[in-house]
């Protein structure tokens, strides 16, 4: 990852924490009785990497994932897959159950096999992964293509675009001609999509956007790629007014444990002994 793309991430990371500040402030002062009840709203989480240290600003332990579900659950969230949010904002008639969540993950990281999918499997989850195959059986870090198709066949796990080796495309725009961007981004979309679904047998109309970047052009892009959605790194939760193409998530860090989760949903914080990864 160059500085440029650990700059990118170091930003998104800012913006999460002044939005959990701002949330502990309306938590502190809210709304009077006369004010208008908000339009429906869904959290869509996305983690990176699980271990039982966060030895980097991506990964989260184990402890902390953990306590998070757990609170989630205390809290009366329901978690559904991702695939129903696109349904629902597509499909004016369809229905949500109340205070939905989804979880999502990026990058195809071998813990998601290691550490995720026990847990997943033990609590229900629904989880949407978003990799880029160029990694899949050929990084270290990564998965292999046996355990994507392991994680798809519990029913659990979906697998979905990350284009095809997580470019960052404002760093590939500034290189290359009008046309030739947009070559290129054609290829990352349908390249990614043909190989995962070879692989895994899924229909992928779904997609990350390495790095959250996204733009109008981009956007354009993926709708002639025949992407149904996708979804940038933005700390607030999806509504029917989101862009389709655009759609927020929020990025979830280990330190934010579960009371910067809480904020970041609006939730009053939880009792002290309730938190007991911390934070």
């Amino acid at each position: 990852m160059s500085r440029q793309d650990i700059n990118l991430v170091d930003n998104l990371l800012n913006r999460c924490r002044r939005v959990i500040s701002v949330t502990f402030c309306l938590l502190a002062f809210p709304l009077g009785a006369g004010a208008q009840a908000p339009a429906p709203q869904v959290p869509i989480l996305v983690y990176h990497r699980f271990a039982a240290a966060a030895n980097d600003s991506m990964t989260v332990r184990v402890s902390t994932f953990e306590a998070q579900v757990r609170f989630l659950k205390e809290r009366g969230y329901r978690f559904v897959p991702l695939r129903d949010v696109v349904n629902w904002l597509i499909d004016p008639a369809a229905k949500l159950p109340p205070r939905s969540v989804v979880l999502t993950v990026d990058d195809g990281h071998r813990s998601v096999y290691e550490q995720l999918l026990p847990i997943a499997q033990r609590e229900h989850l629904p989880v949407t992964l978003f990799v880029y195959p160029s990694a899949i059986s050929n990084a270290s870090y990564a998965l292999t293509w046996t355990q994507l198709r392991t994680l798809n066949r519990t029913g659990l796990f979906d697998v979905q675009s990350h284009t095809y080796w997580h470019p960052n495309f404002n760093n590939e725009r500034r290189h290359r001609t009008p046309a030739d961007f947009q070559s290129f981004v054609g290829t990352q979309l349908d390249l990614s999509r043909q190989r995962i679904e070879t692989e895994v047998g899924t229909k992928v109309d779904l997609l990350a956007w390495p790095f959250g970047i996204c733009d109008d052009e981009l956007m354009a892009l993926a709708a002639q790629h025949r992407y149904v959605a996708a979804f940038s790194l933005e700390a607030r939760s999806v509504d029917r007014r989101a862009r389709r193409l655009a759609l927020p998530r929020l990025l979830i860090v280990d330190s934010y444990g579960v009371a910067g989760l809480a904020a970041l949903l609006g939730e009053p914080a939880p009792r002290r002994n309730a938190n007991s990864a911390g934070n």
